[in-house]
C-alpha cells in the first residue's frame, strides 16, 4: 500500500494484480510505504479503513481517493494455482502441485475451502464500508494503460513498472460445470468486475448486511 499526501491518493495493493510492480517504481514518490508485513502490505479495504483511514484523514485530507486493482476473476484464481504451484511449497498445505486449475477451483468453491484454495475474494477486498469508505477509482489488471495512464497524470511522474513475482505460464483448462459453479458461488466478484468501465469508474457495490443476531 502506498500513500501520496501531496496528491490526496491511497494505492491499495490487491494480490495478484501487479500492484506490486507499480509499487516498487512509485515507492520514492510516496509518503507513506507499506511493504511488510503482507497483512498490512495487501491490506483489503476493510482493514485499511479500520488503521489507516483517521490517520489519512487528520494528516492529509478527508477527501483523500482510493486506487486499486482488480483482476479478471477466473485470470485471478488461475494466477494464484500458478503461484502455488512453484517447487519451494511442495510437500506443503498451500502447495497447488499435482491438482488440475480444474481440481482447485472446485476447491476453492466449497464452504470451508482447504488450505491450497484458501485465497479470498476480490470482492470482499475492495467491498465498501458502512462509513462510506470505498475504492474511488477500480481499474481491470487487463487495462495497464489506462491505470498507468491515471497515475501517470495524477501524480505528474512517467512510470515504467518492472515485472515482478510473475507467475509460470500453463495451460489452465476450467469445465463449464465447474466455471458454472464458481460464478454462482462468487458471483459478487463477477459483478463487480463487469460493473468496471474505462478510467477506473465503477459501481460500487452496498455493503453487505450483517446478519441478525437474533436470527
Amino acid at each position: 500500500m502506498l500513500v501520496f499526501s501531496k496528491q490526496r491518493l491511497v494505492l491499495l495493493s490487491v494480490p495478484k494484480t501487479g500492484t506490486t510492480a507499480y509499487e516498487a517504481a512509485l515507492a520514492p514518490h510516496a509518503s507513506i510505504v507499506v511493504s511488510a508485513p503482507p497483512e498490512l502490505k495487501h491490506a483489503p479495504l476493510f482493514r485499511y479503513n479500520r488503521f489507516f483511514r483517521q490517520m489519512v484523514e487528520r494528516f492529509i485530507g478527508g477527501d483523500a481517493e482510493i486506487v486499486a486493482v482488480m483482476r479478471e476473476p477466473i485470470s485471478w484464481l488461475g494466477s494464484w494455482y500458478r503461484y502455488r504451484q512453484r517447487p519451494s511449497l511442495e510437500g506443503q498445505a498451500n502447495s497447488t502441485r499435482g491438482l488440475s486449475f480444474d481440481d482447485f477451483v472446485t476447491a476453492y468453491c466449497k464452504g470451508d475451502p482447504p488450505g491450497f484454495a484458501q485465497v479470498g475474494s476480490q470482492a470482499k477486498f475492495l467491498e465498501p464500508q458502512r462509513n462510506g469508505t470505498r475504492v474511488t477509482h477500480l481499474f481491470r489488471y487487463e487495462d495497464q494503460l489506462g491505470f498507468r495512464g491515471f497515475l501517470e497524470e495524477r501524480l505528474g511522474i512517467t512510470i515504467a513498472p518492472a515485472q515482478q513475482n510473475q507467475s509460470p505460464s500453463m495451460q489452465l483448462d476450467l469445465s463449464s460445470r465447474s466455471e458454472a459453479r464458481l460464478r454462482r458461488r462468487h458471483a459478487a466478484d463477477f459483478a463487480l468486475w463487469d460493473g468496471i468501465t474505462g478510467r477506473g469508474i465503477y459501481t460500487p457495490q452496498p455493503p453487505r448486511p450483517k446478519p441478525d443476531a437474533k436470527a
